[in-house]
């Protein structure tokens, strides 16, 4: 890794969103498009949480500034979009990380406030936002789109249909969109069960451990480089083999 804290160029001169970035996965995919060149905006709900990850990042010596964005709301996507290409000139990758879980239980014991929150800030904001960032995509002569799938499984569900219905529009627009699944990674939100649950959850994962932030961020930056310009509308399964046994 060079002494500016970069790994190498591949994505030098890109310009990258990312949301729900202040931690975790979002937070390492930021660290590693940054450190293969590309400037990153994060975001999160909390100013706090941004201005903390925006430091840890240029501490790094990595290009990053941030901006609070609760993606249920359309003044702070608008803001997101307006202040990257205010930042940094314009947006060429944008990766969806926000996402929630606020229900435990069965499905059909989920209120019905806790479907619509999930399916508002899963769902529609990821969609609203590639509205409002495919035009930056277009100016910049096209882009990538990556769709984080780590969250409730029906509005996964949701999200693979939504790449699948955009990858054949964006394609003539030089634009390509692909999403990540991953499994059970060592993070604050998959606690319960990477930690409470431990060893019956390795049982299930053929691997026999939990996949680290990095092992995630790795695979969205190659969807993000040229090395994948031929792969769109397509899911990379980031779970160890259990999805194999499903």
């Amino acid at each position: 890794m060079a002494s500016d804290g970069r790994r190498n160029a591949k994505l030098a001169g890109k310009v990258a969103v990312i949301t729900g970035s202040t931690d975790g996965i979002g937070l390492a995919i930021a660290k590693r498009l940054s450190e293969d060149g590309a400037s990153v905006m994060v975001s999160s709900r909390k100013q706090e949480n941004v201005d903390a990850a925006v430091e840890q990042l240029r501490q790094q010596n990595l290009k990053a500034a941030g901006v609070v964005c609760h993606v249920g709301k359309r003044e702070d996507r608008q803001r997101l979009v307006e202040e990257t290409v205010k930042q940094f000139g314009g947006i060429d990758i944008f990766v969806s990380c926000a996402g929630i879980n606020p229900h435990q239980g069965s499905t059909l014991s989920m209120p019905e406030e806790a479907w619509d929150k999930t399916f508002d800030i899963n769902l529609k904001a990821p969609f609203l936002l590639c509205k409002d960032i495919v035009p930056q995509l277009e100016r910049r002569g096209g882009g990538s789109i990556v769709l984080g799938l780590g969250v409730y499984a029906i509005s996964k569900l949701g999200l693979i249909g939504l790449m699948k219905t955009l990858s054949p529009e964006l394609a003539s627009k030089n634009i390509r969109i692909n999403s990540f699944n991953p499994g059970l990674i060592l993070t604050k939100f998959s606690e319960q069960y990477t930690q409470e649950h431990k060893d019956k959850t390795l049982n299930l994962i053929p691997m026999r451990r939990f996949a680290t932030v990095e092992e995630c961020s790795g695979v969205v930056s190659f969807m993000v480089s040229d090395d994948a310009s031929y792969m769109t509308g397509e899911s990379i399964v980031i779970t160890g083999g259990m999805a194999a046994r499903l």
